[in-house]
């Protein structure tokens, strides 16, 4: 049973199945932030992942990670998904996440907010992961002079992600391959 939007968030529980497999887009997504250091100041990323072909649909980098941060990126999710109504967002306990704005923003939207039990990483271990790929793949031993030079490999990242790098739990396909032939056999 999913939660009524709008409720308070300490009251809400994990409705995300252990499967983490949607059958259709824009069903249900998954978000959390992750912290790099750039020229010695912290600087976070906040991406929102479409759990059907683990798409990265929308991101924010900011220096701080306030709720600005989570909510700029669930905004542009949202623009760039149109999900229908019951859509689900799931997250792990983050202050953000717990914050009306927050809360708001999901349930104004037709959306049903999700959390992970608490200290409970693999509640939301498609997003860790994703983050696991990032940093070995784009961050780890390489130097960025600005916020600004590592916000452009983010984009450049998140690109590449989504149309070239493979996953074999999409046999084989990139995100946005495995999510336009899938369209394309719903509409067939």
């Amino acid at each position: 049973m999913f939660p009524t939007p709008g409720r308070s968030a300490t009251s809400l529980t994990t409705n995300l199945t252990a499967t983490f497999s949607p059958d259709q887009p824009n069903t249900v997504f998954v978000s959390d932030v992750t912290e790099f250091r750039v020229q010695g100041r912290k600087v976070y990323l906040s991406p929102v992942m479409d759990l059907f072909d683990r798409s990265i649909v929308a991101h924010t980098v900011a220096t701080s990670p306030s709720t600005a941060l989570t909510t700029d990126s669930l905004s542009k999710a949202i623009a760039a998904s149109a999900p229908e109504p019951g859509w689900m967002m799931h997250t792990d306990q983050g202050f953000q996440y717990q914050h009306a704005s927050w809360r708001d923003l999901i349930g104004d939207n037709g959306g049903v907010q999700s959390m992970s039990r608490k200290a409970n990483c693999y509640d939301n271990a498609v997003m860790e992961n994703f983050f696991g790929h990032l940093k070995t793949e784009m961050y780890h031993g390489e130097v960025f002079d600005t916020v600004a030079e590592f916000n452009q490999a983010i984009d450049e990242y998140i690109g590449w992600y989504n149309t070239e790098r493979v996953q074999q739990r999409l046999k084989g396909l990139t995100p946005m391959q495995y999510r336009n032939q899938t369209l394309e056999a719903l509409t067939a």
